[in-house]
């Protein structure tokens, strides 16, 4: 076994005290040897995604940052701790993806035949220096690639080319998805773009209608607009669709969507129905920029449903040649379906800086934060 194991480094970690307070820091942890069938990565990038702001800042109050040499807290109001309690008290790493170079390798020959190369991983903790990873979880990055073009392959990626599946296993022909113009819509614009399907984008601005103009989407809608519901019920007649996915979650959008639809199906309805429509209408809440409640005003008939989408639990439904698939496609088109831009790249260090905090978490459409864990460290 090749052995450039440096024996320790840094890690972030965030801490939610049962006494109410977050607490992230850099700690300095042991790095054992890889095992037969696995590999050690030093971390060349890894995206701040909202999923990771959950782990890093869970409900803190942000207001309330204070930095203490390389530690930062903030409070955490006492009405959230009960659904915080399975991590109360824990000091938890953060970091769903990254890529990196593989500096030691175990002696199965699979591990082997890894050392030197530039992989992707998923499964969290990386928003550290180095980070072991199963030698057959890791995506080898095409050449010409560098660990900024690979940090992002695995959640954004997937969770899109997951709705298509999505789509395609329940029967439905075309698509809706809200907070469209993110990194992650820009790629499902991409891929329905390339498969031929239908997609209405919505978004909240004229500006992120332009990103998504920009790059051929035919549908985009401002959830803002005077006659928004009249032009989502216009697409969605147009394009067929009875499957949605909500990035925002609380308020009326969910509601909203599933009324439009039921409306368009009404459009070519034959004859009347107490019941409403007899198409099953379907809306997954993948996240959650509205932290409100979801408010529902059933005008969409009783042929509907609303559920939660999340990656982890689709790749796990999913056979592994089928996954396999999805991971080969993004590596192929790492470049341009499934490119990532960033506004800056920090270090391990600079996420505990109370201004990059306050600017990562506004989590604004266009801007994305790279973390390299090794920048400006031995």
């Amino acid at each position: 076994m090749a052995n450039g194991n440096p024996g320790s480094g840094l890690q972030l970690r965030s801490l939610i005290k049962s006494s109410g307070e977050l607490e992230l820091s850099l700690a300095k942890v042991d790095i054992p040897d890889p095992a037969p069938d696995e590999i050690l990565v030093r971390v060349e990038g890894s995206p701040i995604n909202p999923s990771d702001l959950g782990l890093l800042l869970g409900p803190a109050d942000l207001s309330t940052l204070k930095a203490a040499g390389s530690t930062v807290t903030a409070s955490v109001a006492q009405r959230f701790l009960p659904a915080l309690a399975a991590r109360i008290d824990q000091s938890m790493p953060v970091g769903n993806e990254g890529a990196g170079t593989v500096v030691a390798a175990g002696s199965d020959p699979a591990a082997q035949a890894l050392l030197g190369k530039l992989v992707a991983g998923i499964g969290g903790a990386m928003y550290a220096q180095y980070r072991t990873l199963k030698a057959a979880d890791a995506l080898v990055l095409p050449a010409g690639a560098t660990a900024a073009d690979g940090a992002s392959c695995f959640v954004n990626p997937l969770t899109a080319l997951g709705m298509v599946e999505t789509m395609r296993k329940e029967g439905h022909t075309a698509l809706v998805h809200t907070a469209a113009a993110s990194n992650l819509g820009q790629m499902l614009q991409k891929i329905c773009l390339k498969d031929g399907i239908s997609l209405i984008n919505i978004v909240r601005s004229a500006e992120q209608a332009k990103i998504l103009e920009g790059i051929g989407a035919k549908h985009v809608l401002d959830s803002t607009s005077p006659s928004f519901v009249a032009d989502l019920t216009d697409a969605l007649a147009e394009t067929g669709a009875t499957l949605a996915f909500d990035a925002i979650g609380g308020a009326k959008l969910t509601s909203q969507i599933l009324g439009a639809m039921e409306a368009a199906l009404n459009r070519t309805a034959a004859v009347y129905s107490r019941y409403g429509s007899a198409t099953h209408k379907q809306v997954y809440i993948y996240g959650g920029l509205d932290v409100s409640p979801t408010e529902l005003v059933r005008s969409y008939g009783m042929a509907w449903g609303i559920g939660g989408w999340l990656l982890t639990y689709f790749l796990m439904k999913t056979p592994p040649a089928e996954a396999q698939r999805l991971r080969q496609r993004v590596a192929d088109e790492l470049k341009t379906t499934f490119a990532s831009h960033y506004t800056a790249e920090i270090g391990l260090a600079d996420v505990l800086k109370p201004e990059i905090i306050a600017a990562y978490n506004k989590r604004a459409t266009g801007e994305k934060y790279l973390i390299n864990p090794n920048k400006g460290l031995a």
